[in-house]
């Protein structure tokens, strides 16, 4: 067990696990309980391979049970690696003090002809960030494999936007009037996809919505969100006037939806490309919702509403207004 206390001027942990006993003093107490939980997860786990016997596929598998499961983006990336291991299983089954350079070069090369640059940029990042955790803190290798490779350049941030013709063109090919209770689950998929344009919210944050999470006296949604985990705290959205008004007649209904995020992304694909939309996805709606609402309130207000806490992200990946709509703006 770890043990944090108090000691001169820091912090002293103690890790006692299986006869096995560290103590190290740091600056801050957050510092001592990071090494602290690192430090008993190694006493734990279970005895280690040879390093000569380690193969990229031990790594990943380890990786992926240990250290993506910590992350916001640990569905994705749990995908991500399981595709890894059930595509590439050469590459996954090779040593890893054999693993070098032109492996990774090849694996790149072979990505770029299925797939767009931009996911490659994303695979890469992921897997240097695991192979860097395993020469730095498990001193699994000594190399380092992306050392010299050529990274293909990211994808720029999208700049589409919902306009209203297309997202008509969604609610009629649906069957779906804004006001009135869905008939069938396309239909629910297609609210969900409304109150996001009304309200900025995550299509996992939508899917939530019901009595337990909506206040409309107090104008507030109260949702779980992906970064929960390490805020400890649910998001409170503030609610604007059009929101409420979508809202209302769903007041006191214990759940809103009765699908889940799976099913409602099919169902909205299936919408879209019958409209030949393609280029347009549901998590736009999110960045059309903010754009249209930073025309109305300071961008401190708006962050409050997306959940942001680096306006940076807020500004560069959800805000698009085009130059010519800003400068129809101040004719």
């Amino acid at each position: 067990m770890a043990s944090i206390g108090k000691h001169g001027g820091g912090w002293r942990a103690q890790v006692f696990v299986k006869g096995k006993r560290a103590t190290r003093v740091f600056r801050t107490q957050r510092e001592a309980r990071v090494w602290a939980d690192n430090t008993e997860a190694e006493f734990r786990a279970p005895p280690k391979a040879p390093a000569s016997t380690r193969t990229l596929r031990d790594l990943l598998e380890r990786y992926r049970d240990e250290v993506t499961p910590k992350k916001e983006t640990s569905r994705t990336e749990t995908n991500r690696i399981n595709a890894f291991l059930r595509d590439f299983p050469e590459l996954a089954d090779k040593l890893l003090q054999n693993l070098d350079t032109p492996d990774l070069a090849a694996w790149r090369d072979k990505r770029l002809s299925e797939v767009k640059s931009g996911t490659v940029h994303r695979d890469i990042t992921w897997l240097r960030a695991a192979l860097n955790k395993a020469r730095q803190e498990w001193r699994w290798l000594d190399t380092k494999p992306f050392d010299g490779l050529e990274i293909p350049a990211d994808s720029p941030e999208r700049e589409s936007l919902w306009g209203w013709r297309d997202i008509r063109a969604m609610f009629d090919n649906a069957g779906y009037r804004p006001g009135r209770k869905p008939e069938n689950a396309t239909q629910e998929a297609i609210l969900a996809f409304h109150v996001a344009l009304r309200t900025g919210m995550r299509s996992g944050e939508v899917l939530q919505l019901g009595a337990r999470t909506l206040d409309l006296g107090k104008r507030v949604a109260v949702v779980e969100h992906k970064t929960q985990r390490y805020t400890g705290k649910p998001r409170r959205v503030p609610l604007l006037s059009p929101a409420i008004r979508l809202l209302k007649p769903f007041s006191g209904q214990e759940r809103i939806f009765t699908i889940g995020d799976v099913e409602r992304d099919a169902l909205f694909r299936k919408v879209r490309d019958r409209l030949m939309l393609k280029h347009l996805d549901f998590h736009d709606s999110r960045a059309t919702a903010l754009t249209h609402m930073s025309r109305k309130v300071p961008v401190q207000v708006l962050s409050r509403i997306s959940g942001h806490k680096d306006i940076r992200i807020l500004v560069n990946r959800y805000y698009r207004e085009s130059a010519e709509d800003i400068a129809k703006r101040f004719a």
